[in-house]
């Protein structure tokens, strides 16, 4: 039964998590320990008070047996606190330690195949990876696998004492508690598990919506769909919400019913008591003195159990947080790409190109094909998630195609490897500038240029007198991501920073965002001009200087709309005569 469960399954075939119970093993057991000892204190308090009670209501034939459980519950009062904060620092410690190992193999397995995982996992899945899963690992430690433990040596060391004094109330107590350790714990696996795994799927996806709807929230603004944007978003929060009610009404059930069972066990020893250690036919015994410690040592030592269901019920989480960390190192993940080298001229064929992200429910791209030869320039269309971002990517060779291939001069681009950046160059959006000096930044696209071929450059894109007036010149300071330059700025610098790398291929990704209208024509006029000779590819999401493109295309639900010249698709297209009289404000 146990060698099902998904977490155990993949525990066997883990490699990122078992090594740390070996290389910590120590520490481990000595958290459990504390743990028993922790409840064992508790159980042991309300165990002496019980019999205190009792004991003081009669005579005692020795001062003795008074005295020693006052100075027992003592004892165990102190012991429980010190020994709940001795778990929990040795616990705690224990997490930290393997968690913090834990962050540096991942950041090392992410930064070694960075592209490739890339290539399959959006920015939210990365997000997920690294917020949540990490989370999930360090949970099943402190709310699984330690109270499991736990719980698991009380309830040996319960039905050993019990079955002591008597062996049909021990098998009643294996019986009864092991309905809460065992029966209750693989009913939440099987029902709420699965809401769990759900709604830690809905989670992702609104990771994915919230990074690809804020990133592209100008084509929102652009297209007057702003209210959609926030329905689609409350849409998901809703499924989030009904998910979490359900699993909140399980838990509530599951709680009653294991209270339910816990009473049983109670009223067990009520009984038991009366008859056995209370004495046949009503006659006292000495023994009846144990009856209230026996009941009210339950009531601390049952809150280790009641936990395990909880906790269990999030194994099928942990288990998808094992597999996608233990995925980073699977061969799948460490295709070997050869340094190949292309000549010119550089044109580029996509043939029936789809695309989908591992584990994602909807196609990006389907089916895309389209001719781009050195020199062209192509202007990409579409409103937001249309799949024009996720086209240049594919292009660029940061994600491989779900089905069809993306060639140049027939070398398939996901085999280029990293030399791909020799070939195409890319401006976002939103151009990062490091902190550190200008020149720093410009040699960023190549470490070999001269001070005289920076000054080149510089003077290309229009910054050099502004450049030459600062007190420092070429080794002046950036301050963090720019900000000390305008937009306008940062996007010169970008585009200097191509010029000195001399692409064949530029990538401009939406650069003109969140420019105001007269710099957003002079950065386009710069790039036109500067870039005239070389293969161009523009995502834009408004048609302002489209005109100086070869051809046009727009994306719609990850199928090419509409393609053509300019000139041919302002005489031809109803469509577009419409956004470009929108574009113009007509």
């Amino acid at each position: 039964m146990f060698k099902k469960i998904p977490l155990l399954q993949e525990l066997k075939k883990d490699t990122w998590v078992k090594p740390f119970l070996k290389k910590y093993k120590k520490t481990l057991v000595l958290a459990i320990f504390l743990g028993i000892l922790t409840f064992f204190c508790a159980g042991a308090l309300m165990f002496n008070s019980g019999y205190l009670i009792s004991r003081s209501a009669t005579r005692p034939e020795n001062i003795l047996l008074v005295y020693v459980p006052i100075v027992l519950t003592r004892a165990f009062g102190v012991g429980r606190p010190v020994f709940h904060y001795l778990e929990r620092l040795t616990s705690h410690n224990w997490v930290f330690k393997m968690t913090s190992d834990l962050r540096v193999k991942l950041y090392k397995a992410l930064e070694k195949d960075a592209v490739f995982f890339k290539s399959k996992y959006q920015l939210g899945d990365v997000l997920g990876l690294l917020s949540e899963d990490i989370n999930h690992i360090q949970n099943l430690y402190l709310r699984t696998i330690f109270p499991t433990f736990v719980a698991w040596g009380l309830y040996v060391f319960i039905v050993i004492g019990v079955g002591i004094f008597s062996i049909w109330m021990g098998l009643l107590m294996l019986l009864m508690i092991g309905i809460m350790l065992v029966a209750f714990p693989i009913w939440s696996v099987i029902v709420n598990g699965a809401r769990q795994e759900y709604e830690k799927k809905i989670k992702n996806e609104l990771y994915l919506d919230l990074t690809d709807n804020i990133v592209g929230i100008t084509d929102w603004i652009f297209a007057q769909r702003g209210r959609d944007y926030v329905k689609l978003h409350e849409q998901n929060e809703e499924k989030l919400m009904d998910v979490q009610e359900k699993l909140h009404h399980f838990d509530q059930i599951r709680d009653y019913l294991l209270q339910l069972v816990f009473m049983l066990v109670v009223v067990s020893f009520i009984l038991w008591g009366g008859t056995y250690l209370g004495g046949s036919n009503g006659v006292y015994t000495g023994l009846a003195n144990w009856i209230a410690a026996f009941v009210l040592c339950l009531f601390p030592v049952v809150d280790a159990f009641a936990v395990i269901p909880a906790a269990s019920q999030e194994t099928n989480v942990y288990k998808d947080s094992l597999v996608r960390l233990n995925r980073l190192q699977d061969n799948s993940f460490e295709e070997e790409k050869s340094e190949i080298k292309l000549i010119a001229p550089y044109d580029i064929k996509l043939d029936n190109v789809h695309f989908r992200y591992e584990n994602g429910s909807r196609e990006i791209l389907k089916g895309i094909n389209l001719d781009i030869s050195s020199g062209d320039k192509l202007a990409i269309l579409g409103r937001s998630g249309s799949g024009k971002s996720t086209l240049a990517n594919l292009i660029r060779g940061d994600r491989v195609a779900t089905e069809g291939a993306i060639t140049i001069n027939g070398i398939d681009v996901s085999k280029v490897g990293d030399q791909i950046s020799n070939y195409i160059g890319v401006i976002h959006q939103t151009p990062y500038l490091f902190n550190t000096t200008i020149l720093n930044n410009l040699r960023i696209g190549n470490e070999e240029a001269t001070i005289e071929q920076v000054w080149q450059v510089l003077e290309r894109v229009g910054l050099k007198d502004m450049v030459k007036a600062l007190p420092q010149g070429l080794e002046t300071m950036v301050d963090e991501a720019g900000m000390r330059f305008s937009g306008g700025e940062r996007h010169r610098m970008a585009l200097a920073r191509i010029l000195l790398k001399d692409a064949p291929i530029i990538i401009l990704d939406e650069p003109t965002v969140g420019l105001d209208p007269l710099t957003e024509q002079e950065v386009i006029s710069i790039f036109n001009r500067e870039l005239k000779d070389k293969t161009l590819i523009w995502i834009t999401h408004h048609l302002q200087g489209v005109e100086a493109m070869d051809q046009v295309i727009f994306i719609e639900d990850g199928t090419i709309e509409m393609q053509g010249s300019p000139d041919y698709l302002r005489k031809t297209n109803e469509r577009y005569q419409k956004l470009k009289a929108i574009d113009e404000g007509r």
